[in-house]
């Protein structure tokens, strides 16, 4: 690269597209560098999915311990302890922290511990003052959780603060019906937490199939937790013993001691000096790019949630890998987002690959649809009679599968070798001929008549 640049490549950062695109744009001789605000390795690792799934193993427990005497064992003063596991999770955290900032150190990243905001086509400055220049710039600082402007947002947490609550709350009120809503919703209820969903709508799990939303709230609601549907949150008060008033469009305030709001994310672009380079963001605050991630200035690219195509970890990571294999790797390519395998850690868990039914009837018209409604084995011993549903969705006139969707223990551990064959291009009769592994409930998929 030119000379006259402090650095090639300036990435502004250091989530998991971030760190993977300075890293692999390192090992192709470029000299990087990388700011990061508040702690590197990104909402996944400090405040999103790794934490929230250490938290959803640790309240499996309390199914677990429970379904224990079904199988011989007696366990005595089993007691759950809120602060053990929060501060585990922190320490987990701070150990991937290390490992990620490591991993930046190993490949001669610089990196720079501030604030960092665009200044031009080819310089950031820091929130120090100092201002640096590279001939590529990279995007990736993700996206925010929502507060709805409402009064009393300011008594309100979102899944930022989650992870830090100083005491277990007894009394759980959740805004929102996607995925980190009902996740949460899952593990503060079986820690023994009184648990109520309250969502603007009458649907859960906006964009999975029907049969698999229309199994898990029943589910839900059997566990325990509460529902108000068609009910968006109208303010918060604070009472004068510190606990709240949650009072919905409809129906009585209801009492909670933490209210978590969780009604998506937004591009966390707001005072990022993108206009500087003569870059427009989208309605959400999204900076549009084209399919090798550049944004409407040549020397200005984008990945990950900020850019809004499709907010999952590993489509970050891929596009970092992919930008940083075009323009310093001499690979020109794209980012593929067709067959991207998904899961929500609720309990039980739902997880799934390509078209829904209703999407691929949409589509395609003419397809087949082959059902599995079983009681997995592991519940047996269970209090419970709760039972998984696989579904294949397939396209008749070429029989291949074009789409999987399951509920039930660990289905996103099955589901994602299921992706695999959805993404070859495999058919049903693939699935068909392949012998089943038994007994397990993975064997469901290739019995389906």
């Amino acid at each position: 690269m030119a000379e006259q640049y402090d650095y090639d490549l300036f990435v502004i950062g250091a989530g998991s597209g971030g760190v993977r695109a300075s890293r692999i744009a390192a090992s192709h001789g470029a000299k990087v560098a990388v700011a990061e605000e508040f702690r590197i390795g990104g909402t996944c690792v400090i405040r999103g999915c790794v934490p929230k799934k250490l938290l959803v193993y640790g309240s499996h427990f309390a199914h677990e311990l429970h379904d224990a005497a079904g199988y011989g064992w007696t366990i005595e003063g089993a007691k759950f302890d809120w602060g053990a596991l929060r501060d585990f999770v922190a320490s987990d955290v701070d150990r991937l922290e290390k490992a990620y900032t490591s991993t930046l150190d190993n490949n001669k990243v610089d990196h720079f511990h501030e604030r960092a905001v665009v200044s031009g086509p080819n310089t950031v400055r820091l929130s120090s003052g100092r201002e640096i220049n590279a001939h590529y710039i990279l995007i990736a600082v993700g996206a925010w959780p929502v507060m709805p402007a409402i009064e009393g947002a300011q008594h309100c947490i979102t899944s930022n603060e989650v992870f830090h609550l100083p005491e277990l709350p007894r009394r759980l009120v959740v805004q929102g019906a996607g995925y980190i809503a009902l996740e949460f919703a899952g593990i503060f209820n079986a820690l023994g937490c009184d648990v109520t969903v309250v969502n603007r709508s009458d649907k859960i799990l906006r964009g999975y199939d029907d049969d698999l939303t229309s199994r898990l709230l029943p589910i839900m609601q059997a566990r325990g937790i509460s529902f108000r549907f068609n009910n968006p949150l109208q303010r918060v008060e604070k009472l004068a013993d510190g606990s709240l008033l949650v009072h919905t469009a409809e129906g009585e305030p209801l009492p909670a001691d933490v209210v978590l709001v969780a009604t998506g994310r937004r591009a966390k672009t707001d005072g990022l000096g993108l206009e500087s380079a003569g870059i427009t963001l989208g309605t959400n605050g999204e900076i549009p790019v084209d399919p090798f991630s550049k944004t409407a200035c040549e020397s200005i690219y984008a990945v990950g949630d900020v850019t809004d195509r499709v907010q999952l970890t590993p489509v970050a990571i891929r596009e970092g890998h992919a930008f940083a294999d075009t323009v310093f790797g001499g690979n020109p390519r794209s980012t593929a987002y067709d067959a991207i395998p998904s899961a929500v850690f609720t309990q039980p868990p739902l997880a799934a690959v390509g078209m829904t039914e209703a999407e691929a009837r949409a589509a395609l018209g003419e397809i087949k649809v082959f059902t599995s409604d079983f009681r997995p084995m592991k519940n047996m011993f269970s209090a419970t009679a709760e039972r998984g549903y696989y579904k294949l969705v397939v396209e008749a006139k070429t029989d291949k599968v074009i789409g999987v969707h399951m509920i039930g223990p660990e289905a996103p551990e099955i589901l994602q070798v299921a992706a695999i064959a959805v993404k070859a291009g495999l058919t049903k009769a693939d699935f068909d001929a392949t012998m089943a592994l038994h007994p397990s409930m993975a064997e469901e998929l290739v019995l389906m008549r």
